[in-house]
């Protein structure tokens, strides 16, 4: 299995955020992508912040009880954003996604730059094919 990487694995069209763009604006493109989160990124394609359902979510219901103002995504959006390489093993994020929380990792070149996203979702379904594959080959 270590012949795996992310870079096979990775959903290279993410949800992606601006930083100014509203809350509501956050919330309908997660909605018509389908996707639990995003990376937020700047003009030069940097990951500045991750945004997932879960801050939406609880910022529209603290908004619901305070009555709030507009809110915008580099208001609530995590700063705190654990990312892989492409070339890094679904072996190793795997073990990395037992010690780490996040469900959704943003995939970074060597400069930065943003090249796709991978889940848990994404790491489970390539290593159970990979074992699948695997038990075939011994039948």
């Amino acid at each position: 299995m270590d012949h795996l990487t992310v870079a096979d694995q990775m959903n290279r069209h993410p949800v992606v955020f601006d930083p100014q763009m509203t809350l509501q604006a956050a919330v309908d493109r997660l909605s018509t992508a389908k996707q639990a989160a995003g990376p937020v990124i700047d003009e030069h394609k940097q990951v500045i912040g991750f945004l997932s359902e879960q801050d939406c979510l609880q910022r529209m219901l603290l908004s619901s009880y305070h009555d709030e103002g507009i809110c915008y995504v580099k208001d609530i959006m995590q700063t705190n954003v654990i990312s892989v390489k492409p070339y890094t093993t679904v072996v190793d994020l795997a073990q990395k996604m037992l010690a780490d929380k996040p469900k959704i990792y943003p995939v970074l070149d060597d400069d930065g730059l943003l090249l796709g996203v991978i889940s848990r979702t994404d790491v489970l379904r390539a290593i159970d094919q990979e074992l699948h594959s695997h038990y075939r080959r011994r039948s």
